[in-house]
């Protein structure tokens, strides 16, 4: 490096003898910065993108943990639903087809049909307002149980006439065959 030294020290005035031209140098830099493309900044570097994200990171978060809450939930309500539907199930079709054959006797008069269907509604009633309540509690054994006791109610009540009518046209056939 001795040599290099000796060399820029020996022709340190030719290194001096150009000098920058400002002018010049200026007249470059403004004619680049007259001709820069503008500027491009990515979408997901735009401050209003990086709020619209996190706006709909938060929602999408909420959704979930509401989704998962009100799932937990619907499997409980799936649960006393199920029991209930399969209660339904049973016992509708025995309480349907047991009205029918309660409106459809000739035996009957239309008022005692009035009555035993007011009857029969009060229990639907009642059986609406425990269908209400299983919905509230859904874990309450209680309620299910009142349920099929409202059913088994409703089948006693049809049963019993029933066995009325059965008994009575018993006797008119027994009247009508000592008649003969």
């Amino acid at each position: 490096m001795d040599n290099f030294e000796k060399h820029i020290r020996d022709h340190a005035a030719q290194f001096n003898e150009r000098r920058a031209d400002k002018d010049k140098m200026w007249a470059k830099i403004s004619e680049e910065l007259g001709q820069e493309k503008p500027k491009v900044i990515p979408l997901w570097k735009r401050p209003l993108f990086r709020v619209a994200a996190s706006v709909l990171l938060l929602l999408g978060l909420a959704l979930f943990f509401g989704l998962s809450v009100l799932s937990n939930n619907a499997e409980k309500t799936q649960y006393a639903s199920k029991e209930l539907m399969e209660i339904d199930m049973y016992y509708k079709d025995l309480v349907s087809y047991q009205v029918e054959l309660v409106k459809n006797n000739q035996a009957l008069s239309e008022e005692n049909k009035a009555e035993f269907l007011s009857f029969m509604d009060e229990l639907d009633a009642e059986y609406e307002v425990l269908k209400k309540e299983m919905q509230k509690n859904l874990d309450n054994e209680l309620v299910l149980e009142a349920i099929v006791s409202n059913y088994k109610k409703r089948i006693e009540l049809i049963e019993n006439l029933l066995h009325q009518l059965n008994e009575s046209k018993k006797q008119d056939e027994d009247d009508h065959a000592y008649t003969l």
